[in-house]
């Protein structure tokens, strides 16, 4: 396939596998510099992850984030910065197979945050449950299409 499609009498490139391959190289690595920011953001604030989600009552009411709120948005930000950094080292390296098992192990966590979201729908804030979802789905849809590219990489290499 030469990558071009005509359309109206115009020809857009689409590209060559090799071009889409490294596109998803390049967002696994954005999906786990995220990953990594936001563990560390988690962290140092852990009711920023943890109030869109779960909501105000995970905190108190002067705004800061109550007991529940203070572990669960450490932990989720020390899975986050532990898988992130685990990708990004892996994606410095020449072997795909590494980097598409750490790519993968981050899109299950989201695939399961995703899945635990849905488990708690009714009780979740009702804007910002979309904004948490959405985000999960489209971080677990990415990193599933980069293990994929990854591990085809190496098995064209």
């Amino acid at each position: 396939m030469n990558g071009t499609e005509h359309k109206g009498g115009a020809t857009v490139n689409l590209g060559t596998r090799d071009d889409l391959r490294v596109q998803l190289r390049r967002g696994a690595t954005a999906v786990a510099a995220a990953r990594v920011a936001i563990g560390l953001l988690a962290l140092a604030r852990p009711g920023v992850p943890t109030r869109p989600w779960v909501g105000v009552g995970a905190g108190t009411g002067d705004g800061t984030a109550g007991l529940a709120a203070r572990v669960l948005g450490r932990a989720l930000g020390g899975r986050d910065l532990g898988l992130g950094l685990g990708a990004l080292v892996a994606l410095t390296q020449e072997d795909g197979e590494s980097s598409s098992v750490w790519v993968a192990a981050g899109a299950l966590c989201d695939a399961l945050d995703v899945a635990t979201t849905l488990a708690a729908w009714r009780e979740l804030p009702r804007v910002t449950r979309w904004f948490v979802l959405s985000s999960a789905a489209g971080a677990s849809l990415a990193g599933a299409a980069g293990a994929v590219a990854l591990r085809a990489t190496r098995a064209a290499g």
